[in-house]
C-alpha cells in the first residue's frame, strides 16, 4: 500500500464522534495526512411512504444540510489547533447528501483517499433495521482499506475485568 496521504472519516455528531475522530487524528498525524471529516445527510426519498409526506422532504433536507454544515464548521474550528498540533497536514469538513454508505465510498473514491476510518456503531434498533449497517456496507464496497473503531471498546474492557 502507498503512503497514507488522505483519510476520510465519516461522523454523525453522536456521543461517539469524539472517539472516532481521536482515532482518525492519531493515524492522520502519524502519516502527516490530510483528514476529511464528512457528514452524510440521509437520502429520505427511499423511505417516503414510511416517514413523511413527499412535499415536506425538500425543506427538511435543506434544513438538515444547513444545520449539519453549521455544526461541521463549528466542530472543525473547535478542534483545528488540536489537529494541527498532532501532525494532521490539513483538515476538511464536508457535508454531503445521499445514501450514507454509498456517499462515503463515493467521496473516498473522489478524494483519492488511501484509508477510511469509521465507527462500528451508529444507528440502533428500528433505524438499524431500516438503514442497515453503514460500516458493513462501506467495508464491502470501499475503494480503499477501511479501519473500523469500536467506540465502546474501553467500556467492554472495563466490564470484562
Amino acid at each position: 500500500m502507498d503512503d497514507i496521504k488522505r483519510i476520510v472519516t465519516p461522523i454523525d455528531f453522536s456521543d461517539n464522534t469524539e472517539t472516532i475522530v481521536s482515532a482518525a487524528v492519531c493515524i492522520a498525524g502519524k502519516f502527516s495526512a490530510h483528514l476529511d471529516l464528512i457528514f452524510v445527510v440521509q437520502k429520505f426519498e427511499d423511505y417516503i411512504t414510511l416517514f413523511t409526506p413527499p412535499a415536506t422532504l425538500p425543506a427538511m433536507r435543506d434544513d438538515l444540510l444547513h444545520a449539519a454544515k453549521e455544526r461541521m464548521n463549528a466542530f472543525v474550528e473547535m478542534h483545528k489547533d488540536e489537529f494541527n498540533a498532532l501532525g494532521v497536514s490539513a483538515i476538511n469538513g464536508q457535508v454531503i447528501s445521499g445514501d450514507i454508505a454509498e456517499a462515503i465510498v463515493d467521496y473516498a473514491d473522489w478524494a483519492n483517499a488511501q484509508l477510511i476510518i469509521m465507527g462500528t456503531h451508529g444507528y440502533k434498533g428500528f433505524d438499524r433495521i431500516v438503514f442497515g449497517s453503514v460500516a458493513e456496507k462501506v467495508v464491502k464496497t470501499a475503494c480503499c482499506p477501511v479501519m473500523t473503531v469500536n467506540p465502546y471498546r474501553k467500556e467492554c474492557e472495563k466490564n470484562q475485568k
